[in-house]
This record gives C-alpha cells, structure tokens and sequence, in this order.
C-alpha cells in the first residue's frame, strides 16, 4: 500500500470520529462490561497488570511504536508495560488528574503517528492471514486484498476493519468457531460487486454472525447498530 500522507491523514482522522466521535476527550474510554481501556484514534486495547482477555492488546505496541520513532510522551508510559489504572471505577475517577490529562494531549497530538501505526499494522496483517485460511481460500484472500488497497476507499476499509476488529488469525477471538476479523470478511467476497461495496456487505454480514454467536451475558447486539453504520462508511458512495 503506497498512501500519500494527505490520504493517511484523512482516514486516521475518519477512524478517530468512528471511534472516538473525533472527540479528544473520547480518546481515553474505558466501556461498560470491559476489562480493559481503549485508547487513541483506533481505541487500542491495554490491559490492567495481570488481566488478560480474547482480545489483542495493542496499545503497548503502538507505545514501542511511538517511541521508534522519537515521540516525545510522558515518562511513565515508556516505564508501564500494563494499564495504569486497574480498574474502570478507577480509570473513571481519574479522568481529570494530570496523567490522564497528559495522556490525551499526547495522543491528540500523535494522530498522524498513529495512522502509521494502523497502516503498519495492516501491512503484515496479509501474510498472517494467508497463513491462517485454508489452502483453497488463499488465492481468493490475496485477490480481495488487493482489490480494495488499489482504492482510496478499499485502504479506508482495511486499516478502519483490521484497527476494529483484528486480523481473525487469533484462536481466541472466536465464537462456536467462527471469526470476525479481516480474514472473515475477505472470505466473503467473490468479486460480485465494486471491492468496497462488497467489502461493507460482508463485513456486516460476519458481525450480525458474531453478536448471533456471542455469550448472552456479553449483550453484543447493543453494539451492533454502530458497528453496521460504521461499516456503511466503507461504500464508496457513502
């Protein structure tokens, strides 16, 4: 993917308002019913010291990323490897104490960085893929991956879904056996219609698949009007 620093800017700056409503404050959240807070533009997962989920913590690898290249943030973040605050009671309660201040003018000032850090991420994101699916759906996978990088809305898709919901390589994010990441998605296409029309088509379709899926207890499809308008952003005359 060769994206012009004016095309990386506008899609870190759609997947910030995805997550974030583009919003500095909704750059440190923690949800209802989660175990862990979700940070920056892309909502980057970091665990409390000794908790551990399904999910794929991202926000310490965005953190080694930054500082490869030089960015300036706040001591202790270079020095925790685990989330500062343990808890979402306590995450709350600190909302206006300085480090978490310090932490969202870091962050609102590392947009672009992070953008490079989701693009990096989707580029080795297809290798581990094609790994992953099965022998006769590999060809289809690359096919429809470069389908949609060869367009300004099929790149907005990848890195926006990839950021979203993972790759789909992971044991541990699934349910009864059946992913949601990238890899489902792709797995979807057959080439039926434009890439990122069909791309939003099927990635409805493997998250209506996930909340069926889910754990009741999780009450999933309370995300689920989001997650479809977020992915009827990926069309490209949306």
């Amino acid at each position: 993917m060769n994206l012009s620093q004016e095309e990386a800017r506008r899609i870190g700056h759609k997947i910030w308002n995805n997550e974030c409503g583009g919003s500095v404050a909704g750059l440190t959240s923690w949800n209802a019913g989660e175990n862990f807070a979700s940070l920056g533009i892309g909502h980057f997962i970091w665990y409390p010291q000794n908790v551990r989920g399904p999910f794929e913590e991202s926000f310490p690898k965005f953190i080694a990323f930054a500082i490869n290249h030089h960015s300036d943030m706040p001591t202790w973040l270079r020095q925790n490897s685990s989330c500062a605050w343990n808890s979402r009671t306590e995450f709350l309660r600190a909302q206006n104490s300085p480090p978490m201040k310090k932490l969202r003018a870091f962050l609102a000032g590392t947009v672009d960085l992070q953008t490079q850090f989701m693009v990096a991420r989707l580029q080795n994101a297809l290798t581990k893929m094609l790994d992953e699916a099965s022998p006769g759906e590999r060809e289809n996978v690359r096919h429809q991956f470069n389908r949609l990088a060869n367009s300004g809305y099929g790149c907005y898709a990848l890195v926006d879904y990839v950021n979203f919901k993972g790759e789909g390589t992971l044991p541990t994010e699934r349910y009864h056996g059946q992913g949601w990441g990238l890899l489902q998605v792709l797995e979807g296409m057959n080439g039926t219609a434009t890439a990122p029309d069909e791309f939003s088509r099927s990635a409805a379709e493997v998250l209506k698949r996930r909340v069926q899926n889910s754990p009741p207890e999780r009450n999933e499809a309370r995300w689920l009007p989001g997650w479809i308008n977020r992915v009827k952003s990926y069309r490209a005359n949306s």
